[in-house]
């Protein structure tokens, strides 16, 4: 509990060693990168189903998802939960010391839990600039028995808003179905049988040249939402170039997971992403992951190899992959290696 970057970090006038990345590493000057506009924002409502203009909005979100693996959303039709969501966030953030230390572990284990830095703090040569509140969500009657009391009305916004993402997930996913051509609902069951909220908080940092709120990874999940609010922080590698993720009002970011990846047979890019950190303002981003369960068996859709596209990856158990990327520090490409067939 002490160690919460939130606890010490408006003191500080500097930066402890073991938060100062390598030069390599380091974000630098936020003004050499570039925040882009690029990264395709899709209308949702444009892809309802009596919409004439359904299969434009499935040909963006394919073609974003292979060119960048992101894209943001717009009319989603979560808009009035995203800043009860937020603000409830923040509460509980704020909450007295002695509330907080209740929710705080350092045990990996435990799947509701908040921490700081990554999910291993005990063993990290270096910490990132950021705590992290995280629970499952899925299926909700299974887990919000063990989500906090306070804040007061904590379980009923965030069970609203986590029933609420996860028809946003599941409608994404199918869109992606109808431009990959696999079954509609391909993605329903075993493959986003876990969802899991986590919330991160990046205080104002003294020296953001040198930290970073998360380093460079991909995801290791399916899929990805993001609500980022009006702060900026979130960065892409596309070809090379770091890009900036402007925030767009109401939006959700999406972004391919290393599972969709595997499964559309390397049709969809899980891109990498960190996060950078400013020396002014608070930033608080509620994720939600879709995940599919430990046993799952993960592998390319059939429809999607042949001949002319053979199999780019093995079959293989989701917890082995998890396994593998944690021992990998979540690597993009040793996290991958050792399940590509090509």
């Amino acid at each position: 509990m002490e160690k919460m970057v939130s606890k010490w970090s408006s003191d500080a006038h500097s930066l402890p060693k073991n938060y100062i990345f390598p030069p390599e590493q380091r974000p630098g000057d936020p003004g050499s990168i570039p925040v882009s506009s690029a990264l395709p924002v899709i209308d949702l409502a444009k892809a309802a189903s009596s919409s004439s203009t359904r299969g434009d909005a499935v040909r963006q979100i394919l073609q974003a998802s292979q060119e960048f693996g992101f894209f943001q959303v717009i009319n989603h039709g979560c808009e009035h939960l995203l800043g009860k969501t937020a603000d409830v966030m923040r509460e509980l953030f704020q909450l007295p010391d002695e509330d907080k230390a209740s929710l705080y572990s350092d045990d990996p284990g435990k799947r509701c839990r908040l921490l700081t830095s990554g999910p291993n703090y005990q063993t990290e040569e270096l910490h990132f600039w950021r705590d992290n509140w995280q629970h499952p969500c899925h299926p909700l009657e299974d887990h919000v028995q063990s989500w906090p009391v306070k804040p007061a009305n904590y379980r009923e916004i965030v069970g609203s808003y986590s029933a609420a993402v996860r028809e946003v997930g599941l409608r994404i996913l199918d869109l992606l179905c109808e431009g990959l051509g696999l079954e509609h609902g391909y993605f329903s069951r075993e493959l986003t049988q876990d969802q899991i909220l986590s919330v991160n908080r990046y205080p104002p940092c003294p020296d953001p040249d040198l930290a970073l709120g998360l380093p460079k990874h991909s995801d290791m999940y399916l899929l990805t939402l993001l609500y980022q609010g009006h702060v900026y922080g979130l960065q892409i590698l596309k070809d090379g170039q770091w890009l900036g993720v402007q925030p767009v009002p109401d939006a959700f970011v999406i972004n391919v997971g290393h599972q969709l990846q595997v499964i559309s047979n390397g049709k969809l890019k899980s891109a990498e992403h960190r996060v950078i950190t400013n020396a002014t303002e608070p930033r608080t981003t509620v994720v939600t992951f879709f995940a599919p369960g430990d046993d799952c068996i993960i592998q390319p859709a059939a429809s999607l190899a042949d001949e002319t596209n053979p199999q780019a990856f093995r079959s293989f158990a989701f917890k082995d992959f998890v396994a593998n990327y944690i021992a990998n520090k979540g690597d993009p490409e040793r996290s991958l290696q050792p399940f590509r067939t090509l």
